[in-house]
Formats: C-alpha cells, sequence, structure tokens
C-alpha cells in the first residue's frame, strides 16, 4: 500500500551544523508511526517536514510528499497556533466553514471535534480567549482544530505533554480512533506508554540520524540505554518546615466571559516555607496554572492576598518592584511563546541578571553559559535563536532564565512533562541541589507524580478552582499502570473507584 506521506533522505542544516541528517519515514493511512528519542534528537524538526515547515535560515535536502494538502498539527507548545486576540469558538468556527455547509452544519462540526477533543464544559470554553485556558484545554482545542481540517495525516507532536490521566487516556483513545478511520498518525513521544498503546511501527532517533525502526513490539524491548526510558528514582524526605516565604489568603480569581466573570479559583488559602516545595497537582483545567500566575503577578483578576515573606505583593507585575520580581520568577508551561524567536537564548537567558540584578553584561553571559551547561545545553546550543532549539531543550533555557534572577521562589509550570525521562530526572536534581544551596522556594505545578515525589515536600490538590486534599509528598500515588498509559493523578482524582 502506498503512503499518504512519505519523508525521503531529509538533511536539515542551520549554521553549517545537521538537526536532522538522512532520515527517512512513511505514514500509511490507518496507521500510527510514532518518532521517539531524547529531547533535540530531531523528533520536531522532521514532524513539521511534513507540514512543509522548517527553522528560519535552514538549508534543507530530500523529499517530502503528502496525498493532498490537508495535513493537521497538533504541537507541542498548544498557544503557537492558538490567536490569542480570539475567542475559542470563533477560531473553531471559521476551520469548520471553509468545509462549507450552513450555519447548523458548522456548528454540529464544532460540537463533534470538541467532544472527539474530550473537551469537557465544551460551551464554556468556546466563550474564552486562549490565555484563559490551561495548558491541557489549549492541547485539545488544538486537537480539535486539527480534526476540522478533515485531514489524511495529523502530526502528533507531545500531545499528551501536560495532562491529567483522564485526559491522557481520552487522548490516547481519540487518536486510535482517528487511525480507525484511515486518517495517517506520526506520533511524536517521550511517552513510552503512550507509543505502546498507539504505535503500529516506532522511528527511533538520536543527534538528527534514525537509529532504530521497525515494529513497536520489537523496537521498544529493546533500547539503548541513552533512549527515553522511565528513570527511577526514591521519593525525597520532607525537610523540616521553616519560616514562610510564600502564602496565599482568601484568593478568588475570575476570568472575563462574554457574559460576564466567571470565577476559576475560589478562596484558595495555602503557604511555603523556605527551602519548601509545594507541588500543586488536580485536572487539566482545575485552576493550577491560574493559582501560579495570580502568585507570580501575571493575573490580575483576584480577590484575597499574595504575601512574600509576610509583605504583600501587588496583584499586577507591572506594579511590583524589580526586587519583588526578581524574588518571584515564573516558568512557563509553553516554553517556546515565552521567548523572542529573533534573538539568541543566550542573549534573552542573560537578560534576566542584567534587567533584575544589575549585573554587567559581560558576566551575565558566563553565568547564563555555565547555568545552561549545568541544565544540558551547550554554548553552541545556547548561541542559537529559539527556533534552532527542541521544545525540551526550551524549556531547559526557560528554567535557566529565570534562576538568572537568583529567585527566592520558583513557581514551575509543568517544566518537566516535554523532556525525556532521563532530561527530567536531571532537571529535577539540578532543583533539589538549588534548594539545599540556596533555600529557594519552589511551586511545582504538575501532572507528573513521579517528579513531584522526588522534588516536593508537600503537595496541594486542585479540583474545579478549590484545594480539595493536601499532605505530605510521600502520600502521592504511585505511578501505575491504566489502559497503556501512566497514571499521574492520585486515585481521589480519576472520578473512579
Amino acid at each position: 500500500m502506498s503512503p499518504v506521506a512519505e519523508v525521503r533522505d531529509l538533511r536539515v542544516e542551520i549554521g553549517g551544523r545537521a538537526i536532522v541528517d538522512g532520515v527517512s519515514l512513511e505514514a500509511h493511512a490507518g496507521k500510527v508511526t510514532a518518532v521517539i528519542g531524547p529531547s533535540g534528537s530531531g523528533k520536531t524538526t522532521t514532524g513539521l517536514a511534513l507540514l512543509g515547515e522548517y527553522p528560519r535560515g535552514a538549508t534543507v535536502e530530500g523529499t517530502v510528499t503528502t496525498a493532498g494538502d490537508a495535513v493537521g498539527y497538533v504541537p507541542q507548545h498548544p498557544a503557537a497556533v492558538l490567536n490569542p486576540a480570539r475567542r475559542v469558538g470563533a477560531l473553531l468556527r471559521d476551520i469548520a466553514a471553509r468545509r462549507g455547509g450552513d450555519r447548523g452544519e458548522i456548528r454540529g462540526r464544532v460540537e463533534r471535534a470538541l467532544r472527539l477533543a474530550q473537551i469537557p464544559d465544551p460551551a464554556a470554553v468556546l466563550r474564552r480567549f486562549p490565555h484563559q485556558l490551561s495548558g491541557g484545554q489549549q492541547q485539545r482545542v488544538v486537537l480539535a482544530q486539527a480534526l476540522l481540517l478533515g485531514p489524511r495525516v495529523i502530526v502528533a507532536d507531545e500531545p499528551t505533554t501536560g495532562q491529567d490521566v483522564l485526559t491522557k487516556q481520552g487522548i490516547v483513545a481519540e487518536l486510535a480512533a482517528v487511525a480507525r478511520r484511515g486518517i495517517a498518525v506520526v506520533l511524536l513521544s517521550h511517552d513510552l506508554d503512550v507509543v505502546r498503546e498507539l504505535a503500529d511501527e516506532v522511528v527511533v532517533m538520536r543527534e538528527g540520524r534514525v537509529v532504530d525502526r521497525g515494529p513497536a513490539s520489537s523496537v521498544l524491548t529493546d533500547l539503548p540505554a541513552d533512549l527515553p526510558r522511565e528513570a527511577s528514582g526514591a521519593a525525597r524526605t520532607a525537610r523540616p518546615r521553616g519560616p514562610v516565604r510564600l502564602e496565599a489568603q482568601g484568593l478568588t480569581a475570575r476570568h472575563r466571559a462574554a457574559r460576564g466573570a466567571v470565577d476559576v479559583l475560589s478562596d484558595i488559602g495555602f503557604s511555603v516555607a523556605v527551602g519548601e516545595c509545594l507541588a500543586l497537582v488536580g485536572r487539566s483545567g482545575s485552576g493550577k496554572t491560574t493559582l501560579g500566575r495570580c502568585l507570580a503577578g501575571l493575573h490580575c483578576a483576584y480577590d484575597g492576598t499574595v504575601l512574600f515573606e509576610g509583605t504583600p505583593l501587588p496583584r499586577s507585575l507591572r506594579s511590583r518592584t524589580r526586587a519583588e520580581l526578581a524574588a518571584v520568577q515564573y516558568v512557563f508551561q509553553d516554553a517556546k511563546a515565552a521567548f523572542d524567536e529573533h534573538r539568541p537564548v543566550l542573549d534573552q537567558v542573560a537578560r534576566s541578571a542584567v534587567r533584575l540584578r544589575g549585573a554587567g553584561r559581560p558576566g551575565a553571559r558566563r553565568a547564563a553559559a555555565a547555568t545552561l551547561e549545568e541544565l544540558g545545553l551547550t554554548a553552541s546550543l545556547a548561541e542559537r535563536r529559539p527556533g534552532g532549539l527542541s521544545g525540551g531543550e526550551l524549556q531547559r533555557a526557560a528554567l535557566a532564565r529565570a534562576l538568572l534572577a537568583e529567585p527566592r521562589v520558583l513557581i514551575c509550570d509543568e517544566i518537566t512533562s516535554g523532556l525525556d525521562p532521563v532530561t527530567r530526572r536531571a532537571i529535577v536534581d539540578v532543583l533539589n541541589r538549588l534548594r539545599e544551596r540556596t533555600e529557594l522556594t519552589l511551586v511545582f505545578i504538575t501532572h507528573d507524580l513521579e517528579a513531584a515525589a522526588r522534588l516536593a515536600d508537600r503537595f496541594a490538590v486542585l479540583d474545579a478552582g478549590r484545594i480539595v486534599g493536601e499532605g505530605p509528598a510521600d502520600r502521592l500515588s504511585a505511578p501505575r499502570r491504566s489502559h497503556g498509559a501512566r497514571a499521574v493523578m492520585p486515585d481521589a482524582l480519576l472520578g473512579g473507584p
């Protein structure tokens, strides 16, 4: 059977260095082809080639062919393909209208796509702007957007990244259903459980080359040691609590909607001590990201108080002093959207030290290079623009930029979810070392219970905008298997027995 999409001998070179070299793959109707490998191995560059997209300034050799024009794309960073100035409903209706039909038919297509993408309360989601959605909700909206195009091929780049287990299982089920409808799926993923569940064929990449390929049942049983696999590690022992560094009191936050404000957080109260890590866990859309943004001054539509070392912080980032900005730093889930695509990554990381600590530019660049190196980014990678880095590499650069401010509170929003297991464990180790060395306070927003158990002292569970449970981190559920997907929520939050 002829493939509906094919990459043949693809070479993509930036600045004299090949980031993809001699890659070939085929995507067949009704089949799932998974591309796996460490962060920076060339997976996303290969996937984007099917859409005819390449990094700025790249030299490209080889051929890419697709049957028809419609190739759907589900990116690792969903905000990159959502217009921030338009409500979700308007975006989806415009895409659905491209296939013709009256208003009823268009509305029906949108409703089916939202249902297939496992979006709860779709009426509320349609009224919101993209920035009013959690990362998980944005990911599901983008999946609906791709399905509305009527594609022959869907490229799904880490589609389960940052999702709770129920949503992850829903996405697995939907991608399987997409394949059953005769659509070819190219899955780029670090999540081997999802790959085992979905993939017919696996292509393994490392340093821009294909190093193995074949049926999933055979390839996944014999991965090289430096390729993705789940990294084990013991939970940390909680340290004794010290003085409170960050506290929220009676925090109730709102999003603006077409029919007035909607509460997304209700009467939130908690504290985090000096050197302590609090993990915030809960379903996608439960309010975790909004809470983190309130703490950092990125969302100011709330009542209540956020205190830093006993002093109330201004609600808005723009009203905070330079010292307050440096003290409380935020690392975004969507690292790509947080960087200026026209400037080298090293310069953007160094700017934190210049702007927030008054450091000189040469010293700031040296500190930035050293921090990036500790996080696994070489000097040659750091000199590139953001388009020349993978999603996982950009996530590490975003963490380095926040650390250059020498914060006393670091709010991390799903920063491990786009990383392969080996890199994920290395990042957790770096954060643990920083806590021991500097008494850094962490608020760790995550679905990744393995990382939370190794990093956090305590956890708080959010559901429907409220804290519904708290406790020591050693009470977090151990990972378990469920329909092939790794569970990343306490059982009490899964809605099951």
